[in-house]
């Protein structure tokens, strides 16, 4: 596994969470709200988070060099 596939997958979500925000504000009201705004944000920072959090192995169980985990 990738080191970073984790991340690529929460940039990919939050990319299509902004995405379909801005698309149901444009052909809702045409209006961008403070809500649009602390939704695409949250997105950002779920993406971040999951690049913050490295992988783990479980607890008392050997790190496995095969998918990335730091142990």
């Amino acid at each position: 596994m990738s080191r970073y596939a984790k991340t690529w997958v929460a940039v990919i979500v939050a990319v299509l969470i902004a995405g379909l925000q801005t698309a149901l504000s444009v052909l809702g009201d045409g209006i961008w709200t403070m809500e649009d705004t602390i939704v695409v944000l949250l997105a950002i920072v779920g993406a971040v988070g999951v690049y913050a959090v490295p992988n783990t192995p479980p607890q008392g169980q050997p790190s496995d060099p095969t998918i990335s985990e730091k142990g």
